[in-house]
């Protein structure tokens, strides 16, 4: 965007304003109705419009033109200019979405002053569409693990459609990165991203925050969907939507166009729709909760996301990841995971996936002393060497005879290992120093048989 469009029926008018600004430095383009104006938004859409509220012979009137330019271009502003004016348009326009209202015949000094403020105000807006535009594309998608890479090859899929994507996974997983990661790489990056949080908004207010409202003293006051226009809207953990408003966003799917809460006319929107749900889609149909339309409207492109435990090899990466995000961001200590620690982070058990394990750097990073290497001792629940680095035995271990308590070692000691890379024996068995075939066996005098392509303790 560019320039200003001048939208009025009087020839001399548009061309004196044209060339008053003109001499100002500003780049201008004329429209004598309403065709015209909308001819030359579609061509390219300006940085302000200037508009005459009455336009003789034409299809819409200034009124018209304002609700349609803030409906398609709400970033656009627009001043209204008009010879008839009085307190009740300029408050009809005012409650449109127009920027300003002058009234002819104008002051020059008084339209310089609103123009320099106008264009002003487009530039901060789309500066901020710009940083957050930047912001959305440094959300990185990392990793190199199998599971990592088969659900980037789906997503990158995906960023060339329009096609809704649902996106199912434990929570903490990075469903919401992943959504982002298809919206930067999308046609839409330029637009913005708006996420609902179908939990996180009172059931009572859910309509109003996101469709809108127009009430007569503060006008029309835009919902996250309309925010949403030309971009993408998130819902997290769409599930958690309450059933009356899951039927008004399936009418809101279908027709593309909705009411906000209090108004009257339809606001016709063009975004993408992204979902993500850490539960059973189909057994919340089952028990009534979900609607299986909305289900079916949604799950256009289903894309399940791995949890941390299905992608281990890539813990160190986004361990790494993390300490130099925390140090850029936070100034904490920039330091690098020792082997052992690296290896323990691998082998623990992470309900919380990739968000568990962010809090946990964080936390070692706050809490921890020095800048030196982090150690095996940092990290939450492995307070229990003592400072020759002998380890501590518990009573039940203390209790066993040492065939046994060796044998219990070795079992919890190999199932960690087998984990840690995902289940594949060869890596195993390199890393803890064995051949193949004789891991296989020690592992079946310990009771452990490989089942659905992983290593389980045999409950024979």
């Amino acid at each position: 965007m560019s320039s200003i469009l001048i939208v009025d029926d009087e020839r001399d008018i548009r061309e004196l304003i044209g060339d008053i600004l003109r001499d100002e430095g500003y780049d201008v383009r004329l429209a004598g109705n309403s065709d015209d104006c909308m001819a030359a938004i579609a061509e390219e859409p300006p940085m302000l419009i200037i508009l005459d509220i009455w336009l003789k012979d034409s299809r819409m009137d200034g009124i018209d033109i304002l609700k349609t330019v803030k409906r398609d271009n709400p970033d656009v502003p627009v001043v209204i200019i008009s010879g008839h004016g009085n307190i009740e348009i300029a408050v009809a326009a005012i409650k449109q979405g127009a920027y300003d209202f002058i009234e002819k015949p104008f002051n020059i000094d008084q339209l310089m002053v609103v123009v320099g403020r106008a264009m002003e105000a487009s530039r901060l807006r789309r500066e901020n569409m710009e940083l957050r535009r930047k912001d959305v594309t440094s959300t990185e998608m990392l990793g190199a693990s199998p599971a990592f890479k088969a659900l980037r090859a789906q997503l990158d899929k995906v960023t060339k459609s329009n096609g809704r994507v649902l996106l199912s996974g434990p929570a903490g997983s990075g469903k919401e990165t992943a959504a982002r990661y298809i919206h930067a790489h999308s046609s839409r990056a330029n637009a913005a991203f708006v996420t609902v949080s179908s939990a996180g908004i009172e059931p009572e207010r859910m309509e109003e925050v996101l469709f809108g409202r127009e009430t007569p003293g503060r006008g029309i006051e835009k919902g996250l969907l309309e925010q949403a226009h030309g971009g993408v809207a998130y819902f997290d953990e769409v599930a958690d939507m309450p059933p009356g408003t899951q039927s008004k966003l399936l009418r809101v799917l279908v027709e593309q166009q909705f009411t906000r809460v209090g108004g009257v006319d339809k606001v016709r929107i063009d975004m993408r729709v992204i979902s993500s749900t850490s539960r059973d889609l189909r057994a919340e149909i089952a028990a009534g909760r979900f609607r299986q339309e909305l289900y079916d409207r949604l799950n256009v492109v289903p894309i399940a996301v791995p949890g941390l435990e299905d992608r281990r090899d890539d813990i160190p990466l986004l361990a790494a990841h993390f300490i130099e995000q925390f140090h850029r961001t936070q100034g904490l200590p920039h330091r690098r995971i020792s082997p052992d620690a690296e290896a323990m982070l691998q082998t623990k058990h992470w309900p919380g996936n990739v968000r568990q394990l962010r809090n946990i750097i964080e936390r070692i990073l706050i809490l921890g002393e020095g800048s030196g290497p982090i150690e095996l001792s940092d990290l939450p629940g492995q307070e229990g060497g003592t400072p020759d680095g002998r380890l501590v035995i518990g009573g039940s271990v203390a209790a066993l005879g040492l065939r046994e308590a060796r044998e219990l070692f070795e079992r919890e000691y190999l199932l960690a290992q087998i984990n840690r890379f995902g289940g594949n024996i060869s890596r195993t068995a390199s890393f803890v120093g064995m051949e193949r075939s004789a891991l296989h066996r020690k592992l079946k005098s310990l009771g452990v048989v490989k089942t659905n392509g992983k290593e389980t303790e045999d409950e024979a």
